[in-house]
């Protein structure tokens, strides 16, 4: 449901040229963009390049359901979207981003992989999702 709501909105609101950056720069477009549509939900506490675990995790999200949201973003070089979710929630296991939400009382953890390629994204749950519930 988020992915084909993302995707929906990929190819409503933007052009690639919105992504016509330096390479390591294309994730940061991705990464502004779902944090201005995560503000919509109001009562979320939504933290961008939180410290987290064993470095700083791309989005962190809090509801007051006391769920937590670990969002690890990446930019699939040549549309290997399943691969830079693979990347992606490899990464969050690796550098343990969920302590930070479990040191906030957070009751469960979710973590998303979240994969981009112009006008293209691929989302992997590491668990069934409190965002696919909300959307529905």
């Amino acid at each position: 449901m988020i992915e084909e709501m993302l995707n929906d909105y990929l190819w409503k609101a933007i052009s690639i040229r919105d992504t016509s950056v330096q390479k390591n720069q294309k994730e940061n477009f991705y990464h502004e963009m779902l944090l201005g549509l995560l503000q919509y939900e109001d009562g979320w506490l939504i933290k961008s390049n939180a410290e987290a675990g064993e470095g700083f995790c791309d989005i962190l999200l809090e509801t007051p359901e006391r769920t937590g949201v670990v969002i690890e973003v990446k930019y699939a070089d040549r549309g290997a979207l399943e691969e830079g979710c693979r990347k992606a929630l490899e990464q969050i296991e690796r550098k343990q981003y969920a302590v930070r939400l479990e040191e906030d009382g957070m009751k469960k953890i979710l973590r998303y992989g979240i994969a981009f390629y112009k006008k293209h994204c691929k989302v992997v749950l590491g668990e069934a999702g409190i965002l696919d519930e909300m959307c529905q």
